[in-house]
């Protein structure tokens, strides 16, 4: 004699499997979630603070990024910018407050760089103007080759190859006006651009 019924049995045991395998596919979802969160909370704990002009700018320069001491003492804050490939040399980055007008030092850093076409750079360069942090952001985007002055504007120029240049003017009222400028080999440059972008875009200043 049966003491029960296999058919209804079978049935009621393929629910609970079901729900069973539906619960636990929820779970991973979560735990998936979870954790794609925990990374992006860790990715932001890991951008280091950069205070400029005695804190009336600050930035958030990523923790990969290697803080160094500058090599002339009109740069306020220097950064060594690591490549993905070992071989490739790292880039520089440099903050520093200047006068001189904005479309001049725009105009100067043209001249810091040669085309293979012979021409003009300011031709093929990038300039965009926005405004972040309630002032105006002059971004600029030039290649080519590149006439270093390592030891600073009165040192021997030394000339790059296939250099890139990334750089943001940043106008204030109450701290005048900021240069930061990331160069180095053209594919440096391109593995740390959004970082750069991301860089310039947490800027604060204080009112």
């Amino acid at each position: 004699m049966r003491l029960f019924h296999e058919k209804p049995f079978t049935k009621y045991w393929g629910l609970q499997m079901t729900s069973f395998m539906f619960e636990s596919r929820r779970n991973r979802l979560q735990l998936l979630a979870l954790l794609v969160s925990m990374a992006a909370v860790a990715g932001m704990v890991q951008a280091e603070e950069v205070k400029l002009a005695e804190g009336k700018l600050t930035m958030a320069a990523p923790e990969s990024w290697e803080k160094k001491q500058p090599r002339t003492r009109i740069v306020e804050v220097e950064y060594s910018v690591p490549a993905e490939e070992a071989e490739t040399a790292a880039a520089r980055l440099t903050m520093m407050a200047s006068g001189g007008g904005v479309q001049a030092n725009i105009d100067r850093w043209f001249g810091q760089f040669e085309q293979p076409n012979k021409k003009p750079t300011k031709d093929v360069a990038k300039v965009e103007k926005m405004e972040l942090a309630g002032v105006p952001v002059h971004m600029v985007d030039i290649s080519g080759k590149f006439k270093d002055q390592p030891r600073g504007p009165f040192g021997p120029t030394v000339v790059r190859e296939n250099y890139r240049m990334l750089g943001a003017i940043i106008e204030t009222t109450n701290a005048g006006t900021y240069y930061v400028k990331l160069y180095g080999p053209a594919e440096t440059i391109h593995e740390n651009e959004k970082q750069f972008v991301s860089l310039i875009k947490s800027l604060k200043v204080a009112k």
